[in-house]
C-alpha cells in the first residue's frame, strides 16, 4: 500500500487527528484546579467500555492538523498544556511536545501507557487498563498513577499497578462516572485503609465544565 503524503506526516508526528483543543480546568489527579490547554487528540484502541469520549476512538474522523497550528492555538491561552485522547501515544509525540517546549510551556499527558512512550513530558499521568496493559516505560517515568475504579475487582488491579511504578509516583483511586456513587464510599474506606493512596474525582463534572 503506498502511503499519501498526509499519512506519511501523521506517522512522523508532523501531523496529528485532531479531535478538539480547549482551555479550561484540570478536574482530575494531582493538578486538578489548574488552569490549562487541553489537545485531545483522535485514535484509541484500548476500548474501555466506559470512555465517556468514544467518538474519539476513530482517528479516521478527525482532521489531520499541523502540529505548528496546534502549538500556535496553544501558545494563545495557557503555558500548561495537557494532551490527552483518545490514546495520545498512538502517535509520535516528539514533533509536537519539542515545539510546546520551545515555547517555554509545561507539557503534561493523560495515557493509557498502552504504546511506546515518546515526547518530552513535565508530567506524566498514567491511567493503565485491564484491556491492553502499559508498555514498561511507562511505569518508569509515570509521575501520576491513576487507576479507574469501575467495581470491586479494580482494587486489586489498582494494587498490581502500584508495584510496577516507582517510589515517588503519586497514587490515585477515581471512580468511574457512571459508579461513583457506589463506589465513592468503597474508594473512601478502602484509601483510609490503605493510605497511600489519594482519591481523585472529576471535578470538572460536578462544575459542569469541559
Amino acid at each position: 500500500m503506498i502511503k499519501t503524503e498526509t499519512q506519511t506526516l501523521v506517522a512522523k508526528g508532523l501531523v496529528l487527528p485532531l479531535m478538539e483543543e480547549f482551555y479550561t480546568i484540570q478536574g482530575e489527579g494531582y493538578h486538578k484546579g489548574t488552569a490549562a490547554y487541553f489537545i485531545r487528540v483522535g485514535g484509541c484502541d484500548v476500548g474501555c467500555h466506559w470512555c465517556d469520549v468514544k467518538e474519539s476512538w476513530n482517528a479516521e474522523t478527525h482532521p489531520p492538523t499541523a502540529v505548528e497550528h496546534i502549538v500556535e492555538n496553544a501558545a494563545k491561552y495557557s503555558d500548561t498544556i495537557v494532551v490527552t485522547g483518545g490514546e495520545p501515544l498512538t502517535w509520535n509525540m516528539e514533533p509536537l511536545t519539542s515545539q510546546l517546549k520551545a515555547k517555554g510551556m509545561q507539557t503534561h499527558i493523560e495515557t493509557s501507557g498502552a504504546y511506546a512512550v515518546t515526547g518530552h513530558w513535565d508530567w506524566f499521568c498514567l491511567s493503565p487498563k485491564k484491556m491492553k496493559l502499559p508498555v514498561e516505560q511507562a511505569y518508569k517515568v509515570a509521575n501520576e498513577l491513576k487507576v479507574i475504579v469501575y467495581n470491586h475487582h479494580d482494587f486489586q488491579f489498582a494494587e498490581e499497578q502500584a508495584s510496577k511504578v516507582g517510589k515517588d509516583c503519586i497514587l490515585y483511586l477515581q471512580p468511574e462516572w457512571s459508579k461513583r456513587d457506589k463506589m465513592i464510599p468503597a474508594i473512601v474506606d478502602y484509601v483510609m485503609e490503605h493510605p497511600k493512596w489519594k482519591v481523585s474525582l472529576q471535578t470538572h463534572k460536578y462544575l459542569n465544565i469541559p
